[in-house]
């Protein structure tokens, strides 16, 4: 399963040299893993209403060139296989002239959202991956 999205870089997000803060690679992660989930008809949201969360167990980042202001940044988020226990997402981030600017992976888990117990994937999440693979 794989998709892209694009954003442009907003003035908050850098700082006064005008570069993206470290810390907003994780949020435009979850922004393209969120925004593939839902182009794959099954928006996280939905996930969370049948009582399953996906905590983030882990965060990669390996930061190769800078987004700058004015930067619009193309979002590739891939999950390669079908998860069991823990959803693995990697990540590529480039500019709009293609160069890479940051790589990364996140590992979510599945908890049962009252008891807060860790639970499998969700069939119809295994389906809709297995699908695209």
């Amino acid at each position: 399963m794989q998709s892209e999205l694009e954003l442009a870089v907003r003035y908050y997000e850098t700082d006064q040299m005008g570069i993206v803060h470290h810390s907003n690679y994780v949020r435009y992660f979850e922004c393209g893993r969120s925004d593939m989930m839902a182009r794959h008809g099954l928006p996280i949201e939905e996930i969370e209403a049948e009582g399953v969360m996906l905590p983030v167990i882990s965060v990669e980042a390996k930061y190769r060139n800078p987004a700058k202001m004015g930067d619009i940044i193309r979002i590739v988020s891939r999950i390669d296989k079908v998860p069991m226990a823990k959803l693995e997402v990697n990540n590529e981030i480039y500019n709009q002239e293609g160069t890479l600017l940051c790589t990364g992976k996140v590992i979510l888990g599945f908890i049962d959202s009252v008891t807060r117990h860790p639970v499998r994937c969700p069939e119809k999440l295994a389906g809709i991956i297995a699908a695209t693979l």
